[in-house]
């Protein structure tokens, strides 16, 4: 094999995982937002984990449209569940039904494990009202809870005027946030859903509630630490046996997700806990962790954790009775979301898909051009899908020794990598160490995992290139002007009214957006992204790679090069490759 080929790990090795930005070198600290970075963008990411939380309530007039606004009529707002009758809210574009029950309260002695059937209600549930989310730090305005297993979904005006057709493709929405916080209400689906979907976002457990792995909390069957990937499992299976009640298609259900939510997805397909519960894969920016922690590893934290706790004694019944506030409090730096626990993952998600032991589904996958250029202002980059602390600001003196740091390689290592990235071609020091920590950490592990799906399903990659995207997480005066960095794609699939910046789409990027939504529709909907309005081919040898920038996407055959992949496959960032 030539170092122009794409290699995913062929063993699962002892390395950092998950999240929207976690691990770096060896032990550092893994942490999607580190100490520091909420430090310094409390006033921004704060807003930004919770936007959707900050306007829980339907509004009068939400509840009181009727068909003669063009939406739905009012009986389309009342549907029965396998568990009871939901009363959802007519909004201008369609229904909505909020903080919709899809398993019991993960509480008492259901924490820490598999997630159990909700129970049945009677009378009629008020689904207007997003629900409180999973416990996270920094907490929602609109407050957190334990019992935080629900899901919200978005139906068309076309679907809520005709339940019974049971024909319209289901993408049911992962979100991102490191595996710490988020969720679904954060993501304002009507306009994809009007594109010709139904859309369903989710909450699931986070950080220790949802992640943690000790032994006195392994069930019978050996599964520990994924819990968070069985609520999502479960929302799933709540899809299959009720979404035809809304006007969806249990054959046609796409799982997506961004950054941790675009992981999630990943470990989805490679867990056999997923087989058949969704019949396509989207990946935004998650490509970034593509080998999970052993179970001893993960054990061997978990007992760590538990100490902190005040659990000396290691024992199940003294977990549980941890006040939730102190399992936030003492999240711990180290902790992996993903475990190889023979059960939920039998191998980690770079393995599965290179040996096509997976849910083999199609796939889109892609990356943003610059995803580090979100981080790298703030004193951090993303390596082995964790937030390492940089040395501080970037310069020509420092250069190789910040990529020594960021990366975690040794010092002829670094001289190569600054020598393929000379500061002679960049603006600046700090740019140029953007695109190297960009191409290194987001941008190849993508192609290599494209490649490696191609082999067994049909693959569609992107790189989204549009270079004037808003920024709306961190302001221009902290150094990340508009860019196509992390998350800058989710401005043109979901709308973000209450996001921590304020932020517009020119004509062009409307355009694009629309583009886009009507390209994820079509895959939920056929299997494949083409629209009469852009072409997207499979990825293939010739690596075909769509670039999505406006006002029209187009196909690029030079990424691996651009990005300089064949260095990276030679670094092996990620272990034994």
């Amino acid at each position: 094999m030539n170092n122009n080929t794409p290699r995913l790990p062929a063993a699962s090795v002892s390395a950092a995982s998950a999240g929207t930005g976690r691990d770096g070198a060896g032990s550092h600290p893994l942490r999607t937002l580190s100490v520091r970075v909420l430090a310094v963008l409390a006033a921004f990411l704060v807003l930004a984990a919770c936007w959707g939380s900050l306007a829980p309530a339907a509004s009068a007039a939400e509840l009181s449209r009727t068909a003669s606004t063009g939406s739905s009529s009012p009986a389309a707002t009342l549907v029965t569940v396998d568990s009871g009758a939901l009363q959802g809210v007519a909004t201008a574009s369609g229904v909505e039904f909020r903080g919709v029950p899809y398993a019991a309260a993960p509480v008492g002695d259901l924490r820490w494990r598999a997630p159990q059937p909700v129970a049945a209600w009677t009378g009629v549930r008020d689904a207007t009202v997003y629900s409180p989310v999973c416990p996270q730090a920094p907490p929602s305005p609109n407050g957190s809870s334990e019992d935080c297993l629900y899901l919200n979904v978005t139906v068309p005006a076309a679907a809520a005027s005709a339940r019974g057709s049971h024909d319209l493709p289901v993408i049911v929405w992962i979100h991102g946030g490191g595996f710490e916080i988020g969720e679904g209400a954060d993501y304002e689906a009507s306009d994809l859903a009007s594109k010709g979907a139904i859309v369903v976002t989710i909450n699931y457990r986070l950080g220790l509630l949802g992640f943690l792995s000790h032994p006195a909390l392994a069930d019978g069957n050996g599964a520990s630490g994924n819990y968070g990937l069985m609520d999502q499992q479960a929302a799933l299976r709540w899809v299959q046996h009720n979404i035809g009640r809304f006007g969806g298609d249990a054959g046609r259900v796409t799982i997506a997700g961004q950054s941790a939510g675009g992981l999630s997805v990943e470990m989805q397909l490679a867990s056999p806990g997923a087989k058949g519960l969704f019949q396509a894969a989207v990946i935004q920016s998650g490509a970034f962790a593509p080998i999970q922690k052993s179970l001893a590893q993960a054990e061997t934290e978990g007992r760590a954790a538990a100490a902190a706790v005040g659990c000396a004694d290691q024992t199940a019944e003294c977990l549980r009775q941890v006040p939730v506030d102190a399992l936030v409090a003492n999240q711990p730096l180290s902790l992996t979301p993903g475990v190889v626990d023979g059960t939920v993952l039998k191998s980690s998600v770079g393995v599965a898909i290179a040996t096509g032991r997976f849910n083999r589904v199609p796939i889109i996958n892609g990356v943003n051009t610059q995803e580090e250029r979100i981080f790298v202002p703030l004193g951090v980059s993303v390596t082995k899908g964790a937030t390492v602390i940089g040395p501080g600001p970037v310069d020509a003196g420092n250069y190789e020794a910040a990529i020594a740091s960021s990366l975690g390689v040794g010092e002829r290592t670094a001289a190569r990598i600054a020598a393929a990235y000379p500061l002679s071609a960049y603006a600046t020091p700090e740019h140029a160490f953007t695109v190297l920590n960009s191409d290194a950490n987001f941008s190849c592990p993508a192609f290599a995992l494209d490649a490696a799906a191609a082999a067994w399903v049909p693959t569609y990659a992107y790189e989204f290139n549009d270079a004037q995207a808003p920024q709306l997480y961190v302001p221009d005066s902290l150094g990340a002007p508009a860019a196509a960095t992390h998350q800058s794609e989710l401005a043109y699939l979901f709308g973000q009214p209450n996001a921590p910046l304020p932020g517009s789409l020119t004509a062009d990027q409307q355009q694009l957006a629309s583009t886009m939504q009507q390209a994820w529709v079509q895959f939920a909907a056929s299997g494949s992204p083409s629209t009469k309005d852009a072409a997207w081919p499979r990825f293939d040898l010739r690596t075909q790679v769509l670039s999505l920038d406006d006002p029209a996407p187009a196909v690029e055959r030079g990424f691996a090069l651009d990005h300089k992949c064949a260095l990276w496959a030679g670094v092996a960032l990620f272990g034994s490759r």
